[in-house]
């Protein structure tokens, strides 16, 4: 089991966002983001999107650092890639963490 998270590059309230998944499991996943403090309205069905302040965070943790490619394979392989219609919620408001 491992979490993946890819680079920086989507911007979205005047900061640039990634993506963060487990390569197995949902819960997992969700238990990794709730112990570095991610807010769970940041979930999207099968990954977290992670502000680009929280990345370096997340890789300390032990996140690893892939490129998107891989993010897509990884959810593929796994099973956990949902269709954009089926994904449950959108983030509403910025997590905010000062390092």
């Amino acid at each position: 089991m491992a979490i993946l998270i890819d680079q920086a590059q989507w911007p979205w309230r005047d900061w640039l966002w990634c993506h963060m998944i487990s390569d197995t499991s949902v819960v997992e996943l969700k238990e990794f983001a709730s112990d570095l403090g991610l807010p769970d309205r940041g979930f999207q069905g099968d990954h977290f999107d992670v502000p680009e302040h929280m990345r370096e965070i997340a890789i300390a943790a032990g996140a690893i650092e892939v490129n998107t490619r891989e993010i897509l394979r990884a959810l593929y392989a796994s099973g956990l890639r949902q269709p954009p219609k089926q994904r449950q919620g959108r983030p509403k408001q910025v997590p905010i963490h000062q390092p």
